[in-house]
């Protein structure tokens, strides 16, 4: 069975950086593209940032520069480094992988970024 753990959210003051996790497991992992995505209050959930099975990297327009995406195979992990961080960065953070054309989703990690 396939589970996505996210951890790392908290509350942080904006110019604040916070470390999210995702923890794999039920699968091979070093196969597959993962995604981190957000969903902020009242607004459609999107995508944040992803990385692909050979260590490739695609950030939204409005993270590049500040978040940073990295797997470790051994320990099944993607972890998303947030930097600058700003209050409309505000959201559930989720992660996420595509097997077999299903969508797996974690339960999300809240970050707050206050003004």
């Amino acid at each position: 069975q396939v589970q996505l753990v996210e951890s790392g959210g908290g509350l942080v003051q904006a110019g604040g950086s916070l470390t999210l996790s995702c923890a794999a497991s039920g699968m091979t992992f070093g196969i597959y593209a993962i995604q981190w995505y957000r969903q902020a209050p009242g607004k459609q959930r999107e995508l944040v940032a992803s990385i692909t099975s050979g260590g490739r990297r695609f950030y939204a327009d409005s993270m590049k520069g500040r978040f940073t995406i990295s797997r470790d195979n051994a320990k099944n992990t993607v972890t998303l480094q947030m930097n600058s961080l700003k209050p409309e960065d505000t959201a559930v953070y989720y992660c996420n992988l595509v097997m077999r054309d299903l969508d797996y989703w974690g339960k999300g990690t809240l970050v707050t970024v206050s003004s």
